[in-house]
């Protein structure tokens, strides 16, 4: 079957071991089913797995990707939730210290096919395309779960979203404008901060502007390069939620007006399967849809790895095989 996978890892050079061709298809373990994929969504996971990050050379060859929608072995539209708990384990998924996503330890759904928990499946509702609902599972659910799980902010107060056209930025952009937050963005172009504003944001600034008042939440995807600016622009007693860190894990640490002005620095993974549930219930109650930047056939993957590299991303990139 076609597929996008890595063989062997390039940390420098990540696109240089991105491979598109056949792979066979997917074993099935007790309890588990296949999935017919119509459409898999890219994501930063899959620039990490490239260079080798949370996935040694020992279990390449490994099919790439986290989430997709598509039709289940009876023909039933469903998308897939990508974290697979440890076998026994009861509770919030995200914290089993054992839990892995589709593309670290099992087969993942950059594929014609794809092998899952039988528990990993939820229905598609008929409003959602394929493709649409292949970027709910992974930047979509760490978005709806950094602000309506993790955060503890309120509909009506200020959040900050750090850079404004990423998957998981867009996502927040549009789940909090949807619940009645003031979404606020930076973005390092007058054409991302255009397109933040076209989706619902309040207001755009250019990456680390003063802003016009201190926010009450923070949203950190960034890491090194704007967490300085996101600790400075809370109020006391504010809140950053880090759910990523894409241009590093060193920043400055500001431990001093974290202390002074007490504030709350939250981590947040992925989300669960009720939550994912939760969210695209949201979707079909509030008509809001994820922004699709650009869909195209599994056989042209790397144009689409290109533009995430490089940050030419308004939107979730989706691919179908």
């Amino acid at each position: 079957m076609l597929a996008a996978f890595v063989s062997t890892p390039a940390p420098e050079d990540p696109l240089s071991v991105l491979e598109v061709g056949d792979r066979p298809e997917p074993e099935v373990p007790e309890g588990w089913t296949t999935v017919q994929v119509k459409a898999v969504s890219l994501n930063h996971h899959d620039l990490s797995s490239l260079k080798g990050i949370g996935l040694p050379q020992e279990r390449m060859p490994m099919i790439l990707g986290t989430d997709a929608a598509g039709l289940d072995e009876d023909g039933n539209e469903v998308v897939v939730h990508g974290v697979v708990p440890s076998p026994g384990w009861t509770g919030d998924e995200t914290l089993d210290p054992k839990r892995t996503l589709f593309s670290e330890l099992h087969q993942g759904t950059m594929a014609e096919k794809v092998a899952v928990p039988k528990r990993n499946l939820l229905p598609k509702p008929a409003g959602l395309s394929f493709a649409e609902a292949a970027c709910l599972p992974t930047a979509w659910l760490t978005a709806y779960r950094m602000l309506f799980v993790r955060s503890g902010l309120r509909p009506g107060q200020t959040v900050l979203v750090q850079g404004a056209s990423g998957g998981v930025a867009t996502a927040l952009i549009v789940l909090g404008r949807a619940a009645g937050y003031r979404m606020w963005v930076t973005g390092r172009s007058e054409e991302k901060r255009a397109a933040a504003l076209a989706l619902g944001a309040d207001q755009a600034f250019e990456t680390g502007a003063r802003l016009p008042e201190r926010v009450d939440g923070v949203m950190e995807t960034v890491g090194e390069v704007t967490w300085s600016h996101s600790i400075k622009s809370l109020k006391p007693g504010g809140v950053v939620v880090i759910s990523g860190a894409t241009t590093g894990f060193n920043p400055g640490a500001e431990l001093n007006r974290i202390f002074f002005t007490q504030l709350s620095v939250i981590g947040s993974t992925m989300g669960t399967r009720a939550e994912l549930e939760a969210l695209i219930q949201m979707c079909s109650v509030t008509g809001v849809r994820p922004l699709i930047d650009v869909e195209l056939p599994l056989t042209e993957a790397r144009e689409g790895f290109e533009r995430m590299l490089e940050g030419r991303t308004a939107g979730k990139i989706v691919f179908t095989p």
